[in-house]
């Protein structure tokens, strides 16, 4: 198997730079899908260039997206807490992703096709992953991991142009339920591909191995596991 390189991507968006994290294989040689990954709500991780990783090694070229700005890394849920309020459910949310899709296509460090790209995020990055969907970006999927599905976004009816797969914990406390009918009731709206797969005993963040909050948020290896599965079955199925 290749090995990995992982090296800061520097970009803009509305006046601000950004800095993220480009994870891919080191013996590319031609066009591969392209992956704009959300992190958490801690941001640009090792962590999240982990699980960048994860993906690439299937033959992605993913882009960890900051979403705070360069030099905004925070150290507590605290700090997390208030960068990630200050960003969701705001016109930047949409504008920064956009931007870190924007550098995975415009970077020279590893070719991407541009005809195969997708958004993949984790808990406050899984809205964000869905929030770039419903803007109309040029994507062919978003896929969300714990992540919640409401929206405040006025967006066009027809402004989704690829497939949607959410992977929700049955158990999660901080995705209120009624999201699930909500989200539904959206998707099918929109006449779109669409899917939701809601894993039993799976609280928030069952994809996050740090995670050890019984109830609340906590890894589960097996249900993370069976969520990737799907997700990597939808990208080999629509690239």
């Amino acid at each position: 198997m290749a090995s990995l390189t992982t090296s800061p991507v520097t970009y803009q968006a509305n006046g601000s730079t950004f800095t993220g994290s480009l994870v891919y294989q080191n013996d590319i040689t031609r066009a591969r899908p392209g992956i704009v990954l959300a992190p958490n709500w801690m941001g640009v991780t090792r962590m999240a260039e982990d699980v960048a990783g994860k993906i690439a090694a299937q033959g992605f070229v993913v882009l960890v997206a900051d979403l705070y700005g360069e030099g905004k890394r925070p150290t507590s849920g605290e700090e997390a807490g208030s960068m990630m309020m200050a960003v969701k459910d705001t016109p930047a949310e949409v504008a920064r992703m956009q931007a870190a899709l924007t550098a995975l296509l415009e970077q020279q460090q590893a070719p991407v096709a541009h005809d195969k790209l997708a958004a993949v995020g984790f808990c406050f990055g899984g809205h964000c992953a869905l929030e770039l969907a419903r803007s109309g970006a040029d994507i062919k999927a978003a896929v969300s991991f714990h992540g919640s599905l409401d929206t405040k976004g006025d967006y066009a009816m027809n402004s989704i142009k690829g497939s949607v797969l959410v992977l929700d914990g049955a158990a999660d406390p901080l995705v209120p339920r009624e999201q699930l009918n909500e989200f539904v009731h959206e998707m099918t709206a929109r006449q779109i591909d669409w899917q939701l797969v809601s894993y039993a005993g799976a609280a928030h963040s069952f994809t996050d191995p740090q995670a050890n909050n019984p109830g609340v948020a906590q890894y589960h290896p097996q249900v993370a596991e069976r969520a990737f599965t799907r997700m990597f079955a939808l990208f080999a199925e629509i690239f």
